[in-house]
């Protein structure tokens, strides 16, 4: 890989700055642009990696259930910089390393070779999609009360049916479209807990913050929860290559998206555990509609549980984004059968949006906690190897210019890398043995797919083929393994 830059020099720079190092490569084309069609601006982006991380404080209620409001409190202050600012610093260095849609893929397979990235591609899909089939549940879950008849039952599946093939038709329709709408849900998803705040100052009682009880901590639920609101920044690494200039744009969206899903968590939390009597118990899934009521009236129940329903449609659609386009990305390395890279007229990866489809529909019928585990255990995993990705590159190929570079170096990179593998260590032990068994089997798929790929290609079976437009992600190891030489 060979990159065009300014100075004569690179330079670590400080998270949401760009040092003008331009992406080229390796026969000194420009960085991919497949698609054609408009790319994605900075506010648009901010909004995306919003609703892959967050899309509101809907979701946490489980972590006063799990610990009271001290822990819950304290763990969305200092969980990000446990895990939030070091996955988004390396997001924000090797998505601007690798600017196109295979994102973390790449990263893997330049690192570790194409059969790690294969593993790397498909439990970071399979946990997407896990992920995506969530947020009908959720959504219903804030609704029911208003709407019973979608507690469960053939309402239920039916309104789950509806929702998936209206939200996947938004993605068909094209990625500008879907940042767009990012833009004013995540407003609307906001708002309404502003307007709560205010209302809920004479009612304060900071002592109701003070609350835990450390010896009755479900502590299996407070990691799953906190660990779930807080990750996937790297998930916007897949959608590199629709970026209007990745380089400097991508850092400075993961930047100000991270302030925003940290305050979007803490006030709100602050707010409906410091204005009402603590019962714990009913803190779960959906209790800020019922918060809302007995802090302003049923008015505010209602704009909450909208914005919950609009939440919930911006997480899908950010969410099946990035893994239809992690698929295509993958097609046009080979990875996958030449169809995966097919897009639609409107630019969007059209075989990829119908197989992530799919997998929603089908993994729908699980429980709240159930998909929160199940992709949690999958996710640690992938990030796993991302980290050891990560490290690997700043060793084999520390002169390699990176557009963005975290100001560490190799033995701070690793450094870096430890806490939050800690953390993933803990999340795992916390699983149960029904998640941990059905992860086991999904990643054990994995094992096997590749080299059954690998079988199909061979007989030419299937048509794959590698993108023309792509730079050669081996380029910079081989040059820094010449220079050795």
């Amino acid at each position: 890989m060979k990159f065009r830059e300014t100075g004569s020099t690179q330079t670590s720079i400080a998270m949401g700055e760009y040092n003008g190092a331009e992406y080229i490569g390796i026969n000194e084309v420009p960085s991919p642009r497949v698609n054609r069609g408009k790319k994605i601006s900075l506010l648009p982006l901010v909004f995306l990696i919003f609703y892959e991380v967050s899309g509101g404080p809907f979701g946490v209620e489980d972590t006063v259930n799990a610990a009271g409001p001290l822990l819950a409190l304290v763990g969305f202050l200092v969980f990000p910089f446990i895990w939030s600012i070091p996955e988004a610093l390396i997001t924000a260095e090797m998505g601007t390393m690798f600017p196109e849609n295979g994102g973390y893929v790449v990263w893997v397979s330049s690192a570790l070779g194409p059969y790690w990235g294969f593993q790397q591609g498909w439990v970071k899909w399979l946990s997407g999609v896990i992920d995506n089939a969530l947020y009908p549940v959720m959504l219903l879950d804030y609704l029911k009360s208003g709407i019973p008849a979608l507690g469960g039952g053939l309402p239920k599946i039916l309104t789950v049916l509806a929702l998936t093939i209206a939200l996947t038709y938004m993605n068909y329709r094209g990625l500008t479209i879907v940042g767009w709408i990012a833009i004013l849900l995540g407003i609307f998803s906001i708002l309404p807990f502003v307007v709560m705040g205010f209302i809920s100052i004479p009612k304060l009682q900071p002592k109701r913050w003070l609350v835990a009880d450390v010896h009755n901590v479900n502590w299996n639920l407070y990691l799953n929860t906190l660990f779930w609101n807080l990750n996937y920044w790297d998930s916007i690494s897949t959608l590199a290559g629709e970026v209007e200039n990745p380089n400097k744009t991508l850092p400075k969206a993961l930047f100000y998206a991270l302030i925003l899903v940290v305050l979007g968590y803490f006030f709100p939390l602050l707010t409906g555990t410091g204005a009402i009597p603590l019962q714990q118990n009913l803190w779960t899934e959906g209790y800020f509609s019922d918060v809302a009521k007995i802090v302003g009236g049923v008015w505010l129940r209602w704009w909450i549980q909208g914005a919950a329903a609009m939440s919930n449609i911006g997480m899908f659609v950010a969410e099946m984004s990035s893994d239809s386009f992690q698929l295509l990305g993958m097609a046009e390395r080979g990875m996958l059968p030449e169809f995966f890279a097919k897009r639609s007229r409107y630019g969007t990866p059209l075989v990829g949006i119908l197989f992530s489809a799919s997998g929603v529909v089908l993994l729908s019928w699980l429980s709240f906690q159930e998909i929160v585990a199940a992709e949690n255990f999958l996710y640690c995993f992938g990030m796993i190897l991302e980290f050891i990705a990560f490290v690997r590159l700043r060793i084999i190929a520390p002169t390699s210019p990176r557009p963005y570079k975290i100001p560490v170096g190799t033995i701070g990179a690793i450094l870096m890398c430890i806490p939050p593998t800690m953390l993933i260590c803990v999340v795992l032990f916390f699983s149960s043995l029904k998640v941990l068994i059905v992860s086991l089997v999904a990643v054990a798929i994995g094992l096997v797919m590749q080299p059954c790929l690998k079988h199909i290609e061979k007989k030419k079976w299937l048509r794959f083929s590698t993108s023309s437009d792509l730079p050669d992600m081996h380029a910079a190891t081989r040059e820094n393994d010449s220079l050795i030489d």
